[in-house]
């Protein structure tokens, strides 16, 4: 091997420019073996920096993990201990390392059913490397959060009680009534949540040609007109259709309580009570708002009964009025008042039945419904029809309100001749011909003499009928009137003696609402429902094709929509699975983490 020998320079040996001259001229690999060094050595470092950061990304996944696990177990509603001592116990009992490094926030919502916890740790790792460069320990920080809300359900049932359901179904020995009042009562008895009550509240809105919202309701909505108090409807107008709201403040028209449909033949010319009103009254028809009270809902089913005609637009337009906030006020007040005035003992305040407080209409816990449409709050709609839209009626403007020209004498008796009991097992009686209380004005008010025509003598008096009680005779109201008697009655015999008195006091008295405008107002208000998230669920059961449709329609999908054949069954289910199987859907929808 060659040996290359240096030789002293005094002159150069302290001068650095000369050393880095022949230090870069150098090439026999001593330059390398410095880099190699030094390679080696920054690999090294980085390796260990590597190692010393995969550590502390093991101990900072490890402790988030356990702390994830510790808050969503501590933000579960339902267990029972206290959630800060769950997050704590989580961490103390796992291998982890670290610690919390603050007492765990817990933020509970008992209206809503919802809890967030909120728990922050951190873990020290010991550097075997980084200590080189004056990091002898690498500290990880995590945060972690859970929230839960058991998901708060408002549900509308809009249910078919119209004439049809009293027809058998495909139930054995079962008529449509029988079988929708099996399943409505299994699917409230399944909504109900024991360990939540207060979550669900669930309205029952049954419809024929009309709504009864009932006294209550009605009594709280300050819009609606006053002109009587014998039924409890309201007529809408078109273009109350395009919103999915009922204002309560905004004008409505209550319905005349009015019957245009039990006619009158020369057998019965005596029969003149209403027992057919557009607005019925029949137990079991009105509304049950906002409850969680299974047996007034179970009552509620229990108690509806089959009749008239069929309005599932009007049924939907107050099943959407009972989703939306506007509506509050009136179940607000629903909720401060008692469900039985005269069961409250003056001096007590309490329940003379159950010496307790005593219960309010609405449950004191939904004062706040129809909440806002929000993530926390799932709005619901069951629609339910055994037919299809027909015809409505509404009394046209200058036959609702005011004195009528008719007299009515009180104490005028008659002469019953004979009774029967009619095809709806009522007991009617028929009087003697010429018997009678009413009378009917001919002359115009403040005329001298004023003259009445008496349906009982064919011809014109000075004083209302009724002989010596011809004093205790009263002018009637149209609500009054019709109250009493029939449209028809009314126009064949207190004005018979009209040329025009049908077309006057019958055909002219009222406007019938046409199956396609009223088809055409469901779509309006289904779609408007559907555009605020509510899901609508749509069930035709034993229906026509043409009630098929609009229900399908009015529904929020296929996935909503049910079919019950005249056989009785979609594919498997029955009219019970049916609501089963809703049940089912919307209980796998209340749960948010």
């Amino acid at each position: 091997m060659k040996m290359r020998v240096f030789k002293s320079d005094s002159k150069n040996c302290n001068s650095a420019a000369a050393v880095a001259r022949r230090f870069s001229r150098d090439e026999d690999g001593g330059v390398f073996i410095i880099f190699v060094v030094l390679g080696f050595l920054l690999i090294f470092a980085t390796a260990g920096i590597g190692v010393d950061i995969m550590n502390f990304e093991r101990d900072r996944a490890s402790l988030q993990g356990t702390l994830d696990r510790a808050v969503l177990a501590a933000a579960n509603v339902k267990q029972k201990l206290p959630p800060a001592e769950v997050v704590k116990s989580y961490v103390e009992k796992s291998d982890v390392r670290g610690k919390l490094t603050e007492e765990p926030e817990v933020e509970d919502d008992p209206r809503v059913g919802a809890r967030k916890v909120t728990a922050r740790a951190e873990v020290d790792v010991q550097t075997h490397f980084m200590w080189f460069f004056g990091y002898p320990k690498l500290t990880a920080s995590v945060t972690s959060v859970a929230e839960e809300a058991i998901g708060s359900l408002e549900i509308a049932m809009v249910l078919d009680i119209s004439g049809s359901m009293s027809w058998d179904s495909a139930t054995d020995s079962k008529s449509k009534m029988e079988v929708l009042q099996e399943a409505a009562t299994q699917f409230v008895t399944t909504m109900y949540d024991k360990e939540n009550p207060d979550k669900i509240s669930i309205s029952i809105i049954p419809y024929n040609n009309q709504v009864n919202a009932g006294a209550n309701i009605l009594g709280n909505m300050p819009g609606v007109t006053t002109e009587h108090n014998y039924s409890h409807c309201v007529d809408f107008k078109d273009s109350d259709f395009e919103e999915y709201w009922i204002d309560p403040n905004k004008r409505l028209n209550r319905t005349a309580h009015f019957d245009r449909r039990n006619y009158n033949d020369d057998y019965n010319d005596e029969i003149h009570e209403i027992s057919r009103s557009v607005c019925t009254t029949r137990a079991g028809s009105d509304i049950t708002a906002v409850t969680n009270v299974i047996s007034d809902l179970h009552n509620q089913i229990a108690a509806m009964s089959p009749g008239g005609n069929t309005s599932i637009d009007i049924g939907v337009k107050w099943g959407a009025a009972l989703l939306d906030p506007q509506f509050q006020p009136v179940i607000n007040k629903l909720s401060k008042q008692n469900a039985d005035p005269d069961a409250i003992n003056p001096d007590t305040g309490l329940d003379n039945n159950t010496g307790l407080t005593p219960k309010k209409i609405v449950p004191v816990t939904f004062d706040n419904r129809p909440m806002a449409y929000e993530s926390n709050v799932k709005k619901i709609m069951i629609v339910m029809t055994d037919g299809e839209n027909t015809e409505n009626w509404v009394l046209n403007e200058a036959y609702r309100d005011g004195a009528s020209d008719v007299w009515y004498n009180p104490n005028y008796e008659h002469e019953v001749t004979s009774c029967w009991y009619n095809r709806y097992g009522n007991l009617r009686c028929r009087t003697d011909r010429y018997g009678g209380e009413y009378s009917v004005r001919t002359s115009a008010p403040g005329d001298t003499p004023e003259y009445y025509w008496t349906r009982q003598e064919l011809e014109g008096q000075s004083e209302p009928f009724g002989g010596e009680a011809a004093d205790q005779s009263v002018r009637l109201t149209y609500p009054e009137l019709w109250n009493r008697v029939t449209l028809d009655w009314n126009a064949e015999y207190n004005y018979a003696w009209q040329s025009n008195h049908n077309q006057t006091w019958y055909d002219n008295a009222f406007t019938e609402i046409y199956r396609t405008k009223k088809d055409t107002r469901l779509q309006e208000i289904c779609t408007k429902v559907k555009g605020k998230d509510v899901d609508v669920y749509g069930i035709a059961f034993e229906a026509p094709s043409v009630g098929v449709t609009a229900i399908r329609n009015c529904s929020s999908g296929a996935g909503f929509f049910y079919e019950v054949k005249a056989d009785g069954k979609l594919g498997d289910l029955t009219l019970p699975q049916v609501f089963d199987s809703i049940a089912t859907a919307i209980k796998q929808l209340r749960l948010t983490q």
